[in-house]
């Protein structure tokens, strides 16, 4: 059965792509973030999953750590993460960072580590 998900059911704004998504409860393994992150330094802290994340960045530059890495990654391109990786990124500017986070697991599982 295929599935048509409202904005209003992730989304945290209706101005921005900014929300999250768990798609196990439609059937699929993945889940899905859209960050929205305006202010230089913004992002999440050090955590780690136990399933690949891939990220899609759609505007913007950001600065990610990934294990003992640091890349900068910018709009159009798209970095993947592998499983219990410690990874975490930050909005390096100017303007605002938007990527579209894909998680493979359909429900997330993240370990906090800072």
């Amino acid at each position: 059965m295929a599935h048509v998900i409202d904005r209003d059911t992730w989304a945290v704004r209706s101005d921005h792509w900014k929300g999250e998504l768990q798609c196990g409860a439609y059937g699929s393994n993945s889940c899905l973030i859209f960050n929205y992150l305006p202010d230089v330094g913004g992002g999440p802290r050090l955590h780690t999953h136990p399933y690949a994340e891939i990220f899609i960045i759609r505007q913007g530059t950001g600065l990610f750590t990934v294990g003992d890495q640091e890349i900068e990654a910018s709009a159009g391109q798209i970095l993947i993460v592998p499983p219990n990786t410690p990874h975490k990124f930050t909005n390096l500017g100017p303007g605002p960072l938007e990527t579209t986070d894909i998680h493979e697991n359909g429900s997330f599982i993240t370990e906090w580590l800072e």
